[in-house]
């Protein structure tokens, strides 16, 4: 498996993503998959 370096760009669309996902009542694992990152990647880079 190859490692991917995602763009500025793509993390803060992707974590939009999630948000949006997420406030429309869908849970936030069930959003993050959605995405296809892992709950790690998400809480990586909102740090």
């Amino acid at each position: 498996m190859e490692n991917k370096r995602h763009k500025p760009e793509e993390i803060v669309t992707k974590l939009r993503q999630v948000e949006v996902l997420c406030g429309h009542g869908m849970p936030r694992v069930d959003a993050i998959r959605q995405v296809q990152i892992t709950e790690q990647t998400v809480y990586r880079w909102r740090k």
